[in-house]
């Protein structure tokens, strides 16, 4: 399989460290599509408008990063409902036209509820979402999924997190706001919960590993750590280590790319090489999906 020459890329800034790229051009060699391409196009908000207006064609979609996922909205044609419920979308699928019609979705739910699913544990229990971002609406939205009707949000900022609250009640979800506090209080917390997921950015979690190790409890929950550098994190290690299920914020990352590969390609996602990519540029061992 050859196929016409396509165009994708993944948009947001910083993006140099992205591994969209790996996951995708992994997809297309194992797919076939020796002319399809994936870049990644370093965008701040000011140079949005400039990179939307390019796309034409040849482009089969976007993946879209931080911090545009929720500017991307103001430039799409139509929304899908899940991302139109959320408010947050991640991917950018081109339709045929002229000009183009441009639609937004978001794969980061089923990316977060496949990894979590990942952990072979009951996803019951207390839930925890650290964070008020994009990536935390789209975790109370897997979460919903999964039967929770209730959940806690611990942000820095509470008068900040309206958007990532509408979003939860809109998707069936009552969340509590709770001010993070210092990491000692914070993972008093988690130490009751079934699931917790973190959406804090790389690094932003290794005061929490620190609380949990001096804490000196156990952990009986699942952890999802979308932070995925180091790996494993030090939050991560510091929940397995105390007898919880870690669940690497890799997986998240791996499955989301897949079902960005289904919708941009029509094809289904070839999953065991997207994750043997994954684990070479992440210099780890692959595993099979589904394994812990």
């Amino acid at each position: 399989m050859t196929g016409a020459a396509r165009r994708a890329a993944v948009l947001g800034h910083p993006i140099a460290h992205s591994l969209s790229p790996v996951l995708h051009r992994a997809a297309y060699a194992a797919l076939g599509l020796d002319g399809w391409r994936y870049d990644a196009i370093d965008t701040p908000l000011e140079r949005l408008p400039e990179v939307v207006a390019a796309v034409d064609q040849q482009w089969a979609g976007l993946s879209v990063t931080m911090p545009l996922k929720t500017a991307i909205l103001a430039h799409l044609h139509h929304v899908e409902p899940l991302a139109e419920l959320l408010g947050v979308v991640n991917t950018v699928l081109v339709q045929p036209g002229e000009p183009v019609s441009l639609v937004g979705a978001n794969t980061d739910v089923a990316g977060i509820l496949a990894a979590l699913r990942e952990s072979q544990r009951p996803l019951d229990g207390p839930a925890v979402v650290v964070g008020g971002g994009a990536t935390a609406a789209s975790a109370l939205a897997a979460l919903a999924q999964v039967g929770q009707t209730e959940a806690t949000v611990q942000v820095r900022s509470p008068a900040r997190a309206g958007a990532t609250v509408r979003a939860a009640h809109r998707m069936g979800l009552a969340p509590r706001v709770a001010a993070l506090g210092t990491a000692e209080r914070a993972v008093a917390s988690w130490r009751e919960a079934g699931i917790v997921v973190v959406t804090l950015p790389p690094g932003a979690g290794d005061a929490f590993a620190d609380a949990l190790r001096d804490a000196g409890a156990e952990a009986g929950g699942v952890l999802l750590d979308c932070a995925y550098d180091p790996r494993p994190t030090p939050l991560g290690r510091a929940w397995g280590d105390r007898g919880g299920t870690v669940v690497p914020g890799e997986r998240m990352l791996l499955h989301q790319a897949a079902e960005q590969v289904r919708l941009m390609t029509g094809h289904p996602a070839p999953l065991d090489a997207m994750d043997r990519a994954l684990h070479a540029a992440l210099g780890t061992a692959s595993k099979e999906p589904g394994g812990r």
